[in-house]
C-alpha cells in the first residue's frame, strides 16, 4: 500500500509545482504550447511498476508511441482489455500517477491496458486523435478482443468522443469510465464561476485557448471537440468520477442528466471537497475513487 498524503496538503503542492499555470491566464496557456514545442516532455513509464509487465508496441500507422501494460498474474485475460487514454489539458504528457494508476487497472482487473501516447498540442487535434484512438480499439476488436474505454480529463474528452463514434458505427463497448473528463470546449457553463474559486488548478482562460487550439478548425459544439454536444443514445454503461471542487464538475453533471434521460446506464461518484483527477492523487479519496475504477472496468 502506498504512503497516502493529507489532502490538506494537496493545493499546496500543486502551488508550489505551478501546476495551474497554463490554466489560469491565457498567456501560460499560450507559453506552456511554446515549451511543449520546443522541449517535448518524457512519455516513459516508471523504469518499475508492481506487478505488471511494460511492453512498447512497434510503431503504429498513426506513428503513436502505444504501450501494452499486462499483469503478471496467471489469472490474467488475455480475451479482455482496457484502452486508457491520459489526460493533461491536451499539452502535457502522461505522468507517473498516470502510470501507476494504469498499472493497478492491471493488477487488479486481470486485463491488459493499451496505452496510447498521442500527439499533443501543437501537434495533435480533437478530430485526429479521437480517429487514432478508435483505429487502435477496432484492431483489438478484429482480433478477438473485448474492449472497455477510459480517460481522465482531456483523455476523457477523447475517449467519450471516440466511444460517440464508435456508436454511430454500430459499434457499442462495453464500459467508459471517465475521470474527470473535459466535456464543453466552449467553458460556458454558468456554475463555473460558483467552482472556480475552490479550484487550484483549472480555469477558464487557458482552458480556452488550449480548447481553440485542440479544435484545429471544427466547431468547439462539434462531439468530436465537445461530447457534451453529442447524442448519448444507445451508448454502453458510463461511470463518471468527479471530484466537486473542479470546473470540470458542473459539465459532468450536465452529463449525467443528459445520458440517463436518453437511456444510458450511468454509474455516478461525485467527491466532495475532491480536486480534479483526484482518483491519481496519493490520498484515502484518492485511493477510493481509483477503487471505483477498478471496479467499473472488472
Amino acid at each position: 500500500m502506498p504512503v497516502l498524503l493529507p489532502q490538506c496538503i494537496v493545493p499546496l503542492i500543486l502551488t508550489a509545482r505551478k501546476s495551474n499555470v497554463p490554466f489560469v491566464s491565457e498567456a501560460g496557456a499560450r507559453q506552456r504550447m511554446h515549451e511543449r514545442l520546443l522541449r517535448p516532455a518524457s512519455f516513459a513509464p516508471p523504469e518499475r511498476l508492481d506487478g505488471v509487465i511494460v511492453s512498447r508496441r512497434v510503431p503504429q500507422p498513426e506513428g503513436w508511441p502505444v504501450y501494452d501494460v499486462e499483469p503478471t498474474e496467471a489469472d490474467a485475460r488475455p480475451e479482455s482489455a482496457v484502452v486508457y487514454v491520459h489526460g493533461g489539458g491536451w499539452v502535457n504528457e502522461i505522468v507517473e500517477p498516470h502510470w501507476q494508476l494504469i498499472a493497478r487497472i492491471a493488477r487488479e482487473t486481470g486485463q491488459r491496458v493499451v496505452v496510447p501516447v498521442y500527439p499533443l498540442i501543437p501537434f495533435g487535434s480533437a478530430r485526429a486523435v479521437r480517429d487514432g484512438v478508435i483505429a487502435l480499439i477496432r484492431a483489438e476488436l478484429d482480433s478477438g478482443v473485448q474492449v472497455k474505454l477510459a480517460g481522465d480529463s482531456s483523455g476523457g474528452q477523447i475517449a467519450l468522443s471516440a466511444a460517440l463514434a464508435l456508436r454511430d458505427a454500430g459499434t457499442v463497448l462495453p464500459a467508459t469510465v471517465l475521470l474527470s473528463p473535459g466535456l464543453d470546449l466552449t467553458w460556458q457553463n454558468p456554475e463555473i464561476e460558483a467552482v472556480q474559486p475552490s479550484d487550484p488548478w483549472l480555469a477558464r482562460p487557458g482552458g480556452r485557448v488550449l480548447a481553440d487550439e485542440w479544435r484545429a478548425g471544427d466547431a468547439l459544439e462539434d462531439p468530436a471537440v465537445s461530447t457534451l454536444f453529442g447524442d448519448m443514445r444507445g451508448l454502453g454503461p458510463l461511470t463518471i468520477v468527479t471530484g466537486a471542487r473542479d470546473v470540470l464538475n458542473p459539465d459532468a453533471h450536465v452529463l449525467r442528466r443528459k445520458a440517463r434521460a436518453q437511456g444510458v446506464p450511468v454509474s455516478w461518484h461525485e467527491g466532495r471537497g475532491q480536486l480534479h483527477v483526484f482518483a491519481l492523487l496519493p490520498t484515502w479519496a484518492g485511493d477510493q475513487g481509483a477503487r471505483v475504477i477498478v471496479s467499473s472496468l472488472n
